[in-house]
């Protein structure tokens, strides 16, 4: 195991509060930053000034931000912060919300032409409820046009850069979020998750991401009759972070129910009692899914590797056949994507003005979705809820199942996506991040935590995931993972 990187915030002497420029503020976990802050031994001015000086020097290389806010706005809300009452843990923090997520004031282009320069002039929901925490919006994350594919490039804003080597995708599509964190750039981040976008990126990243168990973190309903309808269950808003404490308080600020919509779950106190002996902890290894899911070289003996550092900290692994065969999970899921993607473009699907805006892999996904039968959809969701089922027959036997959370390691920035993996002809846009597809069917809590570094230096992760509404028990894995580890504090090279 790598010894444990970092510390809590330091005591710092009071002859040497008048000079906060000794400390890296922007190395420093979100939480730590809020305990310094509470206790006055660093203003939010100064942290502020700190990551926006880190973005000036280093976001132009990686793209990673985008509709960045003028820094003297900026610099006097968080003056004003902190002549203010704290209003949530996030009090006086900089923060940057996915560009998929609308924040008043703020331009939200979901990186479409289509969208390009649209400033809304209200908050969804996950932006109202972190800014009620507390934290300053400087600006948003980028991501790829319309959050379609684990590679963050888009018409409107570009390519986001990996900050471990910057010819190489950051992944997405939560990929402006991973690579802001990964670099220092913001202490803490949201991202959203359908088919691997907070999982995929995290890996690429040397990060963590969090996707909830379904309903846990409701999605905005938006206005009445709009076409993007929360009742689509495969996608779902989570924390992204260097550490799992940050995503533990993270997600206890954007979960919750919401009385507009008919699903939910209640918070929890996520962060609290987050150190526990995992010994006896029984994690089920699903590998390549018996040779369906094909990965390059290296990426399942990192993961075997991570496997090996949780038996040292008391875990029994237990390796598993399929539990079901992998392409009917992939069938399934392929219509239940396309049918939801179809459905959420509404009318934009079949503008010729708004398709010759839109790319391939959209106009695709729109295409076959409008071409599904009701029966077809019917079937999907048959098999989806059989794999539910098996998944929970599963966890009797095991506390916790692990997949790689990536099966490439981070390609050059220059493809749209991997045409091959393991010698294997991808034939979807998407089919080279699969193996996130099971975790997505069911709707399950997933950790996807830093696994270490390839030969070649680039990172790589590994999925953690358990039962329905175990949320916090997968965060104290994680907990345990991260004591242990904490990849996260090897740094990308200097930018």
């Amino acid at each position: 195991m790598r010894p444990r990187a970092g510390a809590p915030f330091p005591a710092v002497p009071a002859r040497r509060r008048r000079r906060p420029g000794r400390i890296d503020l922007t190395a420093l976990s979100a939480s730590d930053l809020a305990r310094a802050l509470a206790r006055g031994e660093v203003s939010a001015v100064g942290i502020m000034a700190a990551h926006l000086d880190r973005i000036e020097a280093v976001n132009p290389a990686l793209n990673a931000l985008v509709a960045l806010r003028p820094r003297a706005a900026l610099m006097a809300e968080a003056a004003a912060a902190d002549a203010a009452p704290r209003r949530g843990w996030l009090h006086g923090l900089p923060f940057a919300v996915k560009d998929l997520v609308a924040t008043a004031g703020i331009a939200t282009s979901r990186g479409s032409p289509l969208f390009a320069g649209h400033v809304p002039e209200t908050d969804e929901l996950l932006a109202a409820r972190i800014r009620a925490a507390g934290a300053i919006l400087i600006g948003k994350t980028n991501v790829p046009e319309f959050g379609l594919g684990s590679h963050t490039f888009n018409p409107v804003h570009g390519t986001t850069r990996n900050p471990y080597d910057l010819s190489r995708s950051a992944g997405g599509s939560s990929g402006g979020a991973a690579a802001a964190l990964a670099a220092r750039l913001v202490p803490v981040a949201d991202g959203s998750d359908t088919m691997g976008s907070l999982r995929n990126p995290a890996a690429f990243c040397n990060v963590y991401g969090f996707r909830p168990t379904w309903g846990l973190v409701p999605a905005d309903p938006g206005p009445p009759g709009a076409d993007d309808s929360f009742l689509h269950t495969i996608s779902t808003e989570g924390p992204m972070a260097r550490t799992v404490e940050d995503l533990a308080r993270l997600l206890a600020v954007i979960a919750g129910c919401d009385p507009r919509q008919p699903f939910g779950r209640p918070p929890e106190p996520f962060a609290d009692d987050l150190d526990r002996d995992i010994a006896g902890t029984r994690i089920g290894w699903l590998g390549d899914w018996g040779g369906a899911v094909p990965t390059e070289p290296g990426i399942l003996a990192a993961c075997e590797g991570a496997l090996a550092c949780f038996e040292e900290l008391g875990a029994r692994i237990v390796p598993l056949p399929p539990p079901m065969p992998f392409d009917a999970l992939w069938e399934a899921w392929l219509d239940l994507r396309s049918w939801a993607i179809a459905a959420g473009q509404g009318a934009r699907g079949t503008d010729p003005a708004a398709r010759d805006r839109m790319k391939p892999e959209l106009l695709w996904e729109i295409d076959r979705g409008r071409a599904l039968s009701a029966l077809a959809v019917h079937r999907a969701s048959v098999l989806r809820s059989a794999w539910f089922a098996r998944l929970a027959a599963l966890f009797e036997t095991c506390d916790a199942l692990a997949l790689p959370a990536a099966q490439v390691w981070p390609f050059p920035a220059g493809l749209r996506w991997p045409g091959a993996v393991g010698g294997r002809t991808m034939t979807t846009y998407h089919e080279w991040m699969a193996v996130t597809v099971p975790v997505s069917l069911a709707g399950v809590p997933c950790l996807a935590l830093p696994a270490g570094f390839g030969p070649a230096g680039l990172p790589t992760g590994l999925q953690l995931f358990g039962p329905k509404g175990a949320d916090r028990a997968i965060l104290r894995l994680g907990q345990a993972w991260h004591r242990a580890t904490d990849w996260p504090a090897r740094r990308p090279p200097p930018l």
